[in-house]
């Protein structure tokens, strides 16, 4: 597969909650290219988040963390961009050590 056909597309655009959810998994036969992630505190108090780039098949975890209680502070928005490519299946989870932060996460699909 030559995967050629690369489509903008906001993968994630949700709150984050104190259980680990699945935030995004790459659809069949796709590949996902993550450009950036947004993730906005519209709390008073610091909030710790964690995100994991997690295989088909396995768990979140350490081995696959992106981001590790990571605080963001009070009103803050913490801000990445880079790249990093995602296989078919594989899915974003992430979890906040409270509730009311939102994650934005931008990229593109490639089939």
């Amino acid at each position: 597969m030559s995967y050629q056909n690369v489509i903008p597309a906001q993968l994630a655009l949700t709150p984050l909650t104190t259980t680990i959810a699945t935030l995004y998994t790459v659809p069949t036969n796709t590949r996902t290219f993550v450009k950036d992630i947004n993730i906005c505190n519209t709390t008073g108090s610091a909030v710790s988040v964690s995100v994991y780039f997690v295989p088909s098949g396995s768990s979140y975890g350490t081995a696959n963390a992106f981001l590790l209680s990571y605080s963001i502070a009070a009103n803050t928005t913490y801000h990445w961009t880079g790249s990093q490519i995602l296989l078919s299946s594989q899915t974003i989870q992430g979890l906040a050590s409270a509730t009311g932060c939102t994650i934005i996460i931008g990229g593109g699909e490639a089939s």
